[in-house]
Formats: structure tokens, sequence, C-alpha cells
């Protein structure tokens, strides 16, 4: 399959790597992470560990399917060609409103943040001054999006080394008297206080902070060389996010007793202030605030650019308006993005209006939509693997090693996550939410999209 025409193809390969750590690396990691280390204890570096190696085998599965078909539907697009049209249309409706609320929320976190400075500012106007700013840089070319993309990460990158060698050095007692040493992993009722089912029902928070990797095959459709580009970027963001992930949590948890980590919204219980303050760092909550601003940002751009690339290719396949499948002279698909955007607004009026209820769901769609994603990467590659083998002579880049037992692995383990948040603490609405969402996007399929994609390939 060739790329979607009209897309332009500026992305490096640098920019690709970056782009896909502002897309995985969010708000949870600094906030969102003391939730997991109050449900697991100092397990959750197990926790981090199983998610990252679920991560590596869903980004082998989608590197290979990306080098073969550099398309900006991506996973949505191979599930369509290797599984059913059906797969295809759900997927990518799915993943496009799981982005599209996540925007939103970005957005409302980004000026909750904001706030925090300037508390005597309405919440709208930040919210209403950061989506105009980044539906801006959206409508540049690919290039500037990438640029600005690799900006914001950057910050996050910078942001979390800092905190890892500076916590690495007060454990080691590097200019210090007195270490903190290892007590702090086994004390307050071990390494597991609420043993090994504490540590998986974390997964279901932590493996939310790990979706969005996934953007990398997204932008192959735009990637200046796909069969080089995207295999390395995947490479360099998997060691990115282990040494990210990883290296934060067994520092968060060697530097604080896990008993003192404790969740909230406000900027100044973040784990990572609380750890700042500890090394006596200068307006610890400052930079903090400054860089989880930054980290809400750049996943909000990226959230955005991935919802309008599956709304683009929904139009190109038949599936939504033909309008939104057009691209400006600059190469971007601006309908595509302000009919996201409308979507970012939507979910946004959503979190005003029903903080409890409504936007409640939105968000369980959201995970539930990232779960799914995963989900059906892994069975469409099971399909796609063995479609290559029987039809095509050529031989791919990259090949997924031990097929298809890795593949199987990685997707039962998804499947057991998405199963588990039943029961995972405040988790239970991704089920309630998502069940019922997929149940309407196959009748609105049967009642109007087979007929719309039939209409479409015959014109």
């Amino acid at each position: 399959m060739a790329r979607e025409q009209g897309l332009a193809r500026q992305l490096s390969q640098r920019q690709i790597g970056m782009i896909a750590v502002g897309g995985a690396i969010g708000t949870g990691l600094f906030l969102g992470s003391a939730i997991a280390v109050r449900t697991a204890g100092p397990g959750v570096i197990l926790t981090y560990i199983f998610a990252a190696i679920i991560t590596l085998l869903l980004m082998a599965c989608l590197a290979e399917m990306a080098v073969a078909h550099p398309t900006a539907g991506s996973f949505g697009i191979y599930a369509e060609l290797y599984v059913s049209r059906w797969a295809g249309f759900v997927v990518r409706y799915t993943y496009w409103a799981a982005q599209s609320i996540a925007i939103g929320g970005e957005a409302v976190a980004a000026a909750i943040y904001t706030q925090w400075w300037f508390p005597n500012t309405p919440a709208w106007m930040w919210v209403l001054a950061y989506s105009a700013a980044l539906i801006g840089i959206n409508s540049m070319s690919i290039g500037a999006f990438g640029t600005f993309e690799y900006w914001f990460a950057m910050i996050k990158v910078t942001a979390i080394l800092v905190f890892i060698i500076l916590g690495t050095a007060m454990i080691f007692g590097v200019h210090q008297d007195h270490p903190i040493g290892f007590a702090n992993f086994y004390n307050y009722g071990g390494f597991l206080p609420h043993g090994l089912l504490g540590t998986w029902l974390a997964l279901a928070v932590v493996i939310y902070s790990f979706i969005g990797a996934e953007v990398v095959a997204v932008t192959a459709g735009e990637a200046k060389d796909p069969e080089k580009s995207v295999p390395r970027a995947m490479r360099t963001l998997l060691a990115r996010l282990a040494i990210f992930y990883v290296g934060a949590i067994v520092v968060l948890i060697g530097v604080m007793p896990w008993t003192q980590i404790q969740p909230g919204h406000d900027i100044t219980v973040s784990p990572f202030v609380r750890v700042f303050e500890v090394m006596h760092i200068p307006a610890a909550a400052q930079i903090i605030n400054f860089v989880v601003l930054t980290a809400a940002l750049s996943s909000m751009n990226c959230n955005l650019y991935m919802a309008t690339r599956m709304m683009f290719s929904l139009s190109r396949a038949g599936y939504a308006p033909e309008s939104l499948g057009r691209v400006s002279p600059k190469g971007t698909p601006f309908a595509a993005l302000l009919f996201s955007a409308g979507g970012l607004a939507a979910a946004v009026l959503l979190a005003y209006l029903f903080p409890g209820s409504a936007y409640l769901y939105m968000l369980g769609i959201s995970l539930f939509g990232g779960l799914f994603a995963w989900l059906m990467i892994f069975m469409t590659h099971l399909r796609f693997r063995r479609h290559w083998d029987a039809h095509t002579d050529r031989t791919m880049p990259i090949r997924v090693k031990y097929f298809p037992f890795t593949t199987i692995l990685g997707g039962t383990a998804v499947l057991a996550v998405l199963i588990s948040t039943w029961w995972a603490d405040g988790m239970r609405v991704t089920l309630q939410a998502g069940v019922p969402w997929l149940i309407l996007l196959t009748i609105a399929y049967y009642a109007v999209g087979r007929r719309r994609v039939m209409a479409h390939k015959l014109r």
C-alpha cells in the first residue's frame, strides 16, 4: 500500500523519536504515578517493567507493519486490510475518540497548572489560548510540528534525567554524610506490601502512561525514509521509556518512603516536587509545575496530531465525509484537524458541565480506546505476518522474533489488563464506558459505514 497522497514527507528520525516520547510521557509520570505507588507499593517497579515489556512487544509488531505499509492511518488501515472492514472502522473511530478526549483532558490540566501561577484567571481562558496555539502549530507544515514537539519533549526528558541523576546521588550518598541507601525498597511493609495482586492491578494505571508510543507508526506516512527512520525511532523510544519510566520510579521509591507518596491534583503533592524538596532544590514546585505544564502541552499536541491522522484516514477509506480527507497546500489535513479540535471542545465542555459523570465516562472511553487499539494491533499482526509470508517474496527490513509466541503473549497481556480494570480502584468505568461505545460503533458500521464505503469505492 502506498502512503496517502498529498501528505508531506518531512519528518526525520530524530523528530519521530521525540514525537513518540512526547506522546508516551505525559502528566501521568509526574502526577499519576502516585496512584500506582499507592496500589502496589515498591512493587510498582515490577509493574513498570512489565508495562515496558508489553510496549516492547507492541512496538516490534508495529515496526514490522509500519515499514511494510508506511501510512498515516497506521494500525487502523492494517486492521482493515488483514482483519476486517469492521475492525478498521471500529479501531480508528475508537482511537480517534480516545485521542480527542485525551486532548480535552490535557487542555484542562494545562489550564489548572497555569492557574497555579495566576489563580485569579479563568480556566476557560487558558484552555482557549492553548487550544488555539496548538491548532496553529498542527496546521503548519509537518516539519514545523516536528520541531515544536521535539523541544516540548526535550524539556520533559531533561527534567527526568536530572531527577534520576540527583536521586541516585542521594541513594548512594554522593556528597552526603548519610546516604539514604536501599531501606525504602523493603521497609514499610516490604517490597510487595499489597502482594502480587496489587502489583498487577497497578498495571491498569501504569500502562495508560505508555499509551501514545504507537504514534511512531502513525508518523510513518510522513517520514522521509520510513524503512530506516521508523525502526530506529522505535528502538530509541523503547530505550528512553525504559530509562525514563523505570529509572524514575526506582529513584522515586528509593528516595522517599512509598507511604508518603500520596495522590492528588495539586502540583505541590506531586511525588517529583516532594523529592526535589528533599534534595533542597530551590523553587522545586515552580520547576515541576513548568515541566508538568510542558508535558501536558506536549501530550496535547501529539494527541491532536494522532486524532487528525485517524480522521483523515477514515475519510480516505470512505467512513467519514470526503472533505476531511483533503490536505492544505502545506501538506497537512487541515479539515480533519479542525474536526478533531471540535472533539477537543466537546471534551472540555463536558469536563465543566458534568465533571463527575459524563466526563468520567469519556475518560473511560479514552483508556478503553488505547487498550483496544493495542489489542487490535497484536491481533492484526498475527494475520499480517501469515499473509505476508504466504503471498510476498520481498524480505522485510525487520522481523519480530519468536513469532507467533511474542505476538500472542502481548495480545493476551493487554486483554488481561483490560479485563482487570473491572477490579482496579477507580478503573471500572473503562469497561462500563468502553463496551457500550463498541456496541454503538458496531451498530453505526452496519447501519451506515458499509453503505458509505461501498459508495466511496464506486466513485
